[in-house]
């Protein structure tokens, strides 16, 4: 066929159309455990400002004419800003051509994993999506909490687990806190699965759910608490971090829209360490994109569950 016009990019841009993209962001949100968990929050570009209560307003008795307390609350300002998080995925052309819509459905759910557990990985362990320490865009994750507990340091004729994870909860009620929740990943279901409370009665219940990817966050109930399992994102190798518990509303999160994508055949794009052109490889490097935030207001609302004996080569 006589060639009429040159090939623009706009001329791929119809493979990932709006109603494909919208999903992406949806799995996205809906694989993430820390995402599960904690309050989304309107998010704008330049970022967001939460008031934070730092003082209460206390009452005093008082005797019939006398002169009644005064008292002041106080509030600060939290921020919360957007980090960008994005993802280019490269096809040949031939690939794009023969069938489009199923290569696109084919990389839907790796794109949108890879999303959920970069954001994990920064939200949990200050992590970059590769898993590099130090590595995530956040000011605020839960390893800075002082909490711990080890799992498996209670004998089972002592309450075993179940006392693990009570202990976990007094350190937080202890220090006035709540215990709304918990972030578990996939090596401590046998041991949860396995483990009573005093009335030999299951501490933990798994919830039905249709979706059985190995990516989602599978939900739960643990001691009564709502609870989200996973894989590769809770668990942290040097501290051998199996789960968190806490106060899930002092955590938030947001998002400036949604995955935003655009499709090139001519950028050149970085393929093991060297870059390469996609025109002269006739290529289409298609690239997804989303601004995330994350606070966590208070870290010590959080408490981690580790278990550094029984998992040391883990």
């Amino acid at each position: 066929m006589a060639i009429t016009a040159a090939t623009l990019r706009s001329d791929f841009s119809g493979f990932l159309n709006r109603e494909q993209a919208g999903p992406i962001f949806e799995k996205a949100a809906r694989m993430s455990i820390a995402q599960r968990l904690a309050r989304q929050v309107p998010l704008g570009a330049e970022g967001k400002s939460i008031p934070v209560v730092t003082g209460r307003l206390t009452a005093g008795w008082v005797s019939e004419g006398s002169t009644k307390p005064a008292s002041s609350g106080t509030m600060a300002l939290k921020t919360m800003d957007p980090k960008k998080l994005a993802v280019i995925a490269v096809v040949s052309a031939e690939v794009v051509r023969a069938n489009p819509g199923s290569y696109m459905n084919l990389i839907r759910e790796q794109v949108a994993e890879a999303f959920a557990l970069a954001f994990d990985l920064a939200a949990f362990h200050d992590q970059g999506g590769d898993g590099t320490a130090g590595a995530g865009p956040f000011s605020t994750y839960l390893d800075q909490t002082t909490k711990v507990v080890e799992i498996g340091s209670t004998a089972p004729d002592k309450g075993g687990i179940h006392k693990d994870f009570v202990d976990g909860m007094e350190l937080l009620t202890d220090a006035d806190k709540d215990l709304s929740g918990f972030a578990l990943d996939n090596r401590i279901e046998p041991k949860i699965l396995g483990a009573v409370d005093a009335n030999g009665r299951p501490i933990y219940l798994n919830l039905p759910t249709e979706d059985t990817s190995r990516a989602v966050a599978r939900p739960g109930n643990l001691l009564g608490r709502e609870s989200y399992l996973g894989r590769g994102s809770v668990y942290d190798s040097t501290n051998k971090i199996l789960a968190y518990g806490g106060d899930w509303s002092q955590a938030a999160w947001g998002v400036v829209g949604g995955i935003t994508y655009d499709v090139s055949t001519e950028a050149p794009v970085t393929i093991n360490g060297s870059l390469v052109s996609l025109w002269e490889k006739n290529l289409v490097g298609v690239r997804a994109e989303a601004e995330y935030g994350w606070l966590a207001n208070d870290v010590d609302a959080f408490v981690k569950y580790t278990n550094t004996i029984a998992l040391a080569s883990a």
